[in-house]
């Protein structure tokens, strides 16, 4: 019964402002009584896909590093949704959450769509601008990985530079925690 949600943490503070937001978003899903898992990417080593397309063959990403186990938790029963947040860094995601992304997607490609109708989206966080093409660039991966991607009350995007500032950007982290709430209806309905 997938009544988990994996949160991606693309920051490589281990407690920055990026892990705050997803902290949060899991406390909101928990009052439907669907569990987060944040899975942070600091201090990991997440190449960038080479399109050797092994994994067509071996239904795994061929590559020796830290998103392996990322991408056979995807895979378990009891993942209903996923979420990703990233902070934006010379006006895109940073490259190991980019990296992570595009190889997950064609993992899920090559083994029958693990995410399909799985819900899910991206989360943004950054000091100053550039959130909305973070945001963009990260969603093209939901749109191809079939999964379902619910809305909120502005785009999820958050404002913060120094660790704790995030929190306090009130529309942002109401936005965050709207969204967090309609992924959580979504898993306890598709679950049904």
């Amino acid at each position: 019964m997938p009544r988990k949600v994996i949160l991606l943490c693309g920051s490589p503070r281990p407690v920055g402002n990026t892990f705050q937001v997803l902290e949060e978003c899991v406390k909101v899903m928990a009052k439907s009584g669907v569990e987060g898992e944040i899975i942070s990417l600091a201090h990991k080593k997440i190449s960038a896909c080479i399109a050797c397309y092994r994994c067509s063959r071996e239904k795994r990403c061929a590559q020796e590093d830290d998103l392996a186990p990322i991408i056979e938790r995807l895979k378990q029963d009891d993942v209903g949704g996923f979420i990703v947040g990233s902070p934006v860094y010379f006006g895109s995601a940073r490259g190991d959450v980019m990296n992570a992304l595009q190889r997950i997607g064609m993992v899920n490609r090559a083994c029958d769509g693990f995410l399909t109708g799985k819900v899910g989206g991206p989360i943004a966080v950054a000091r100053r601008g550039a959130h909305t093409a973070t945001l963009q660039e990260m969603l093209m991966f939901f749109l191809i990985s079939d999964m379902i991607v619910p809305g909120s009350t502005y785009w999820n995007m958050v404002i913060g530079r120094n660790i704790g500032e995030a929190l306090n950007d009130k529309e942002g982290m109401e936005t965050i925690r709207h969204f967090a709430e309609n992924v959580a209806k979504l898993v306890v309905k598709l679950e049904k």
